[in-house]
């Protein structure tokens, strides 16, 4: 009897030890095919649509407190266009986001928390207003800035929870004197949530992002990026085999991926570096894009020691 009671307590201990990282395991597989499951329902349905911009009224108020102001943006474009492109089951205005599933914290890729993110200044400051000297080129300042749109939400038919979060005057990928703001090329960010408030609410595990940039021709994206950067500094030449090196799911963003880990700065967390390498080159010999995350500007160039933040799809 002893020696079965022993056998009984270790077995107890060994499942209490394996358990938990057992159910992790499965919880990481089941995420990640439902993420995957989303975004492909996504690119199927984003192309159906005519264009990306132009939806809904985003109007300030004509002076502060006047209240005539009008921003109907996100919804409208559920409403008119998304919704006859995908099966939606429920839509909800940017003051009831959690009757759409939305939970009121997320953890960040980082491991903070923060307040659900309401609109695109809460996703990254920088979304809506910028202002940036320029030392060299063609000198001088240079700003971008938009009104601060309002998020609104939806629930699909397969049970997943998403904001949206949208630029009614995005643009094509045309580059303007010097410098191609992110900001201006993103149409629609999808904040997801795979298991609506059910937890553990964290970005990488059941919640994550899909961008989406240009109107026409769309290009859509869903990096799920390492919680930490692979290099703080590197030049172009050594880029090669970094991410491998680093986890082998992972590779080098695209110039778009990392320009939604950008509109998204707020829920990845510590990306303090100032300019980050993608695997996109740049038309120029020898020549690659980065994304400087300190004004959100796309450019390209060569050699210089920048850092490194890896992604999977």
């Amino acid at each position: 009897m002893a020696e079965i009671l022993l056998s009984l307590t270790i077995i107890g201990v060994v499942a209490a030890i394996t358990l938990p990282s057992l159910t992790g395991n499965i919880n990481e597989r089941t995420w990640n095919t439902q993420r995957k499951a989303l975004y492909a329902r996504l690119s199927q349905a984003i192309p159906l649509m005519d264009s990306l911009n132009g939806y809904g009224t985003l109007q300030e108020e004509s002076s502060p407190g006047a209240g005539d102001g009008v921003d109907n943006v996100a919804e409208t474009f559920l409403t008119g266009g998304l919704s006859k492109v995908l099966k939606i089951n429920n839509i909800c205005d940017n003051e009831h986001l959690d009757d759409c599933g939305l939970p009121e914290k997320v953890t960040t890729l980082a491991g903070s928390q923060m307040d659900f993110p309401i609109d695109l200044e809460a996703l990254n400051p920088l979304n809506t207003s910028v202002s940036v000297v320029w030392t060299s080129g063609s000198g001088g300042m240079h700003s971008y800035s938009q009104i601060n749109s309002k998020a609104a939400a939806f629930e699909t038919a397969n049970g997943e929870s998403i904001a949206l979060y949208y630029n009614p005057r995005c643009t094509t990928l045309l580059a303007e004197p010097n410098y191609i703001y992110v900001q201006k090329k993103m149409c629609a960010n999808f904040l997801y949530d795979l298991n609506g408030n059910k937890g553990p609410n964290t970005i990488g595990k059941d919640m994550g992002v899909i961008t989406v940039f240009y109107p026409t021709d769309s290009l859509i994206v869903a990096p799920y990026p390492q919680p930490n950067d692979a290099s703080t500094a590197v030049a172009m030449d050594d880029v090669s085999g970094i991410c491998k090196n680093q986890d082998s799911d992972y590779r080098m963003p695209s110039k778009e991926e990392l320009g939604a880990l950008f509109i998204n700065k707020n829920l990845i967390g510590n990306m303090t570096q100032d300019r980050y390498w993608s695997s996109s080159l740049s038309s120029s010999i020898d020549e690659a894009w980065y994304v400087k995350f300190s004004v959100g500007v796309m450019n390209h160039m060569t050699i210089d020691n920048l850092a490194v933040r890896c992604v999977k799809r």
